[in-house]
């Protein structure tokens, strides 16, 4: 993978991280996780997590790991480049079964999970949200208006 300009990369000791909901390629997560692995490469993550749950929600789905998803940010690829990764690595994917993954990911909640329900209802709780209406992206959108109020 070839690149030719120097990616901008935020400083999330300062602002938030992408929206898990933004889309590139058609995934969601994916422009969060390399917003996260940027700022880990350039000392300012803050208190984000890379390789983290999230990131291997797409991850694990698609079949591929995050060291050379980590190896081509560190080389400079952009997010498109990265989707382009993710589609040439791991499990064949179509664009219709992205899009069925990523609408899916969208509705997501961890409320009533046997193991992780308690958690998440807490958490939701914390930042002002119902934990039966909401999702897991939900709850990190909320998490991170309330991590970066001014």
């Amino acid at each position: 993978m070839t690149t030719t300009a120097k990616i901008p990369f935020k400083d999330l000791t300062k602002e938030a991280a992408t929206s898990p909901r933004q889309r590139v390629g058609g995934y969601v997560i994916l422009a969060r996780l390399t917003d996260k692995a940027r700022a880990d490469i350039h000392g300012k993550i803050g208190e984000y997590h890379t390789d983290c749950p999230l990131d291997h929600m797409l991850l694990d789905w698609k079949g591929v790991a995050y060291a050379p998803v980590r190896q081509a940010l560190e080389a400079g690829a952009s997010d498109e480049q990265i989707a382009e990764l993710l589609n040439a690595q791991g499990t064949k994917k179509s664009p219709e079964e992205i899009k069925a993954w990523s609408d899916e990911m969208e509705k997501a909640t961890m409320h009533g999970h046997p193991e992780k329900g308690e958690w998440f209802d807490g958490e939701c709780r914390r930042v002002g949200l119902d934990p039966a209406r909401s999702t897991l992206f939900d709850f990190l959108e909320a998490d991170d208006r309330a991590s970066y109020k001014k």
